[in-house]
């Protein structure tokens, strides 16, 4: 399918793909639905073998969670990686009446969740490591992946917005605030999730 070919070519000519994905007008559902319910695979399968196989560091021990705890998280992961993933389109598509994007509704709509389907790739791509979760190892290949979408950001709305590079530089930092708040507000409802219960159990190791 060609939509699925964006994610390789996001990757290796982001440029020439941008443009590619602006041409396809496909609708909300076909550029959301054929890309995000399978990345998000990738973070929570591979976290779950992750921290229930292959164990991670903490105070100096190695530990694991319990097959229970982790399909717990690894589920509710998984749904708040989509509506993540959503709700950033959602506020790409408000903002661009703000700055004017031209054409119609449908368009827009496209446009907005086609940015943040693929800016949000290589993050996606990038959590593979988690099948092995060490601390630094995880925050290297995330960090370096949050770099390059960052830099999808400032490179796909020109071209995808159709807009000049004044105007689609203040957009891509407004799309950059609401990515980082989205992040914070994440990280706050999983200390709730935690507080109330729904937080990791760990196996218990007999000598």
């Amino acid at each position: 399918m060609r939509l699925l070919s964006h994610t390789i070519g996001i990757l290796t000519n982001p440029e020439k793909e941008w443009k590619a994905i602006r041409a396809d007008r496909h609708s909300f559902f076909v550029v959301f639905v054929t890309h995000i319910p399978f990345l998000a695979l990738i973070p929570t399968v591979a976290g779950y073998f992750g921290v229930t196989r292959v164990g991670f560091q903490v105070g100096g021990h190695m530990a694991k969670l319990t097959p229970e705890s982790a399909a717990v998280l690894s589920v509710v992961t998984y749904f708040a990686l989509l509506a993540g993933v959503y709700c950033l389109g959602e506020f790409i598509n408000w903002m661009a009446r703000s700055y004017r994007v031209e054409g119609d509704e449908s368009t827009r709509h496209y446009e907005g969740t086609a940015l943040a389907v693929f800016i949000t790739t290589p993050i996606f791509l990038a959590s593979i490591v988690v099948l092995y979760p060490h601390p630094w190892l995880t925050m290297a290949a995330v960090g370096i992946a949050g770099i390059y979408s960052i830099y999808l950001v400032f490179a796909g709305i020109p071209i995808l917005m159709n807009m000049n590079k004044d105007r689609a530089f203040l957009y891509a930092c407004s799309v950059l605030t609401v990515a980082l708040v989205m992040m914070v507000t994440v990280l706050i409802g999983s200390v709730i999730l935690w507080s109330v219960g729904i937080g990791p159990v760990y196996q218990h190791h007999t000598s």
